[in-house]
């Protein structure tokens, strides 16, 4: 596994969301990406994980891309992949480009899993350090005080040492692709980095965006099967 970058920018705040409940990291970076218009600069390669690149509108779209927002100084790692499996060395990559880019802060954008439907989604954060805690606290956003952290959020929290790391948890009730939680997400996210983007256009586009990310993301495990249809094959 291995970090390529073409570009390195200097003490950026790094974005990360990894595939989970309701799709929530994926979605909001790819909103972020968008909004912003930021560029590529690179991706982590995963030997671990079966070769993939995904086309959209003609386009690349790397299975773990890295973006870059000059503007705001913010680096957005996008995932489109599924990392089970690997999810230590992954993490262990994302806090390596954050030393790598003497990186202000890590944030994590995940989604929490709840029994029913809301009209509204509750966000929560953690913070392992007290200047993104009084940031949350100013925004009026709750702490998480009981749950469990999985995947790469967990282990980017276990691993971070004194590297400054926080997440934004928002509730979704499923397992598909949830842009409501994510227009929550990023509506927390520029209360915190005071990015001055809008959360509500991700709820008009929210149908374009859901079926965006399901179709790569259903691309993509049908390409692994795929793979594995072949190793087989090929010791058959």
């Amino acid at each position: 596994m291995k970090i390529v970058l073409k570009e390195k920018p200097k003490n950026p705040i790094i974005i990360e969301g990894f595939p989970g409940f309701g799709l929530v990291g994926t979605i909001s970076t790819e909103y972020l990406i968008n909004e912003l218009k930021a560029k590529p600069i690179g991706a982590i390669h995963a030997d671990d994980l079966p070769p993939m690149v995904a086309l959209h509108e003609n386009k690349l779209v790397q299975p773990i891309g890295i973006y870059y927002d000059s503007k705001n100084n913010l680096v957005i790692i996008h995932v489109m992949t599924n990392v089970k499996g690997v999810e230590w060395e992954i993490g262990e990559l994302v806090l390596e480009l954050a030393k790598q880019l003497d990186a202000k802060d890590v944030v994590a954008i995940e989604g929490v899993g709840t029994p029913l439907p809301s009209k509204n989604a509750e966000a929560y954060y953690y913070s392992n350090n007290d200047a993104g805690k009084k940031r949350f606290e100013a925004a009026k956003i709750s702490p998480l005080k009981e749950g469990i952290i999985l995947g790469v959020t967990a282990t980017v929290i276990l691993q971070s040492d004194d590297r400054p790391v926080s997440s934004i948890f928002v509730e979704t009730h499923s397992s598909l692709p949830d842009s409501k939680a994510a227009a929550k997400a990023i509506e927390v996210l520029d209360k915190y980095l005071n990015l001055k983007i809008e959360y509500k256009p991700l709820l008009k586009q929210a149908e374009k965006f859901e079926e965006k990310v399901r179709g790569l993301m259903e691309k993509g495990a049908v390409a692994t099967e795929e793979q594995k249809k072949k190793m087989l094959s090929y010791v058959g």
